[in-house]
């Protein structure tokens, strides 16, 4: 039994209201929902909430919402581990259903596509790891990375790399914040989700945004109505 988890608490600060706020003409959280649903893999589609209005928002768009997320798994602090195991734990006791395949999909995910998600699904299968998600490269060397020290000044953070060639680097890549399938067993035993027990699904940089803040958040718009142009051949 595959299950989709979305995991959209009500208390964001920097971005009230970030779950349902609306993007590209849609609350930003129906994105993630059509496109767990047209990925057709998943044989549930929960939003875990704490909120009342984001889950009656996530059940127009098509998602179950079969609970109400506890307090202590709604606070600022808050990890996805524990929060897609409640989820997992709360199919079992209320329903005696087992999963056994859970991809987490963050609810301010627009650029998620389904091809995606079967993607990772493919690798997890195929990597026999016990995660699977979303990695990109960052544009510009890590080893060349500057700090501004407390004098203002300028040091690098290995300035060993200071007279090598960028093309002689090896590349780096970081968490692209969409989606995080895993076996059930390795979510409810909180196996952490960056170690060697994960695979990565890359992702083109093109289609990965961080939303945390307003900038943030205008940006990511701008991008995804130019790729909806250009994919409509406008």
């Amino acid at each position: 039994m595959r299950l989709a988890v979305i995991p959209a608490r009500g208390g964001s600060k920097r971005i009230p209201r970030k779950n349902i706020r609306p993007f590209a003409g849609l609350p930003i959280i129906a994105w993630s929902i059509h496109a767990a649903i047209a990925a057709r893999c998943f044989d549930r589609i929960f939003v875990s909430t704490d909120d009342e209005e984001i889950a009656v928002v996530a059940r127009t768009y098509g998602a179950e919402v079969p609970f109400l997320r506890p307090a202590e798994l709604a606070d600022d602090h808050a990890g996805t581990l524990p929060v897609i195991a409640h989820a997992i734990s709360w199919l079992d006791q209320q329903e005696s259903t087992l999963a056994d395949e859970v991809c987490c999909i963050y609810a301010t995910a627009p650029f998620v596509r389904a091809d995606d998600l079967l993607r990772g699904l493919q690798i997890l299968h195929d990597s026999g790891a016990d995660y699977a998600f979303s990695v990109t490269t960052f544009p510009f060397p890590i080893q060349r990375a500057i700090r501004i020290t407390s004098e203002g000044r300028i040091e690098m953070f290995q300035p060993e790399h200071f007279h090598t060639r960028s093309q002689d680097l090896e590349p780096a890549w970081h968490d692209a914040g969409q989606f995080y399938w895993g076996k059930a067993a390795a979510w409810l035993a909180g196996k952490p989700l960056f170690s060697r027990d994960a695979a990565p699904v890359p992702m083109p940089r093109h289609r990965v945004q961080d939303i945390d803040t307003a900038e943030d958040w205008e940006r990511a718009e701008w991008l995804f109505k130019a790729m909806q142009r250009a994919e409509q051949g406008g």
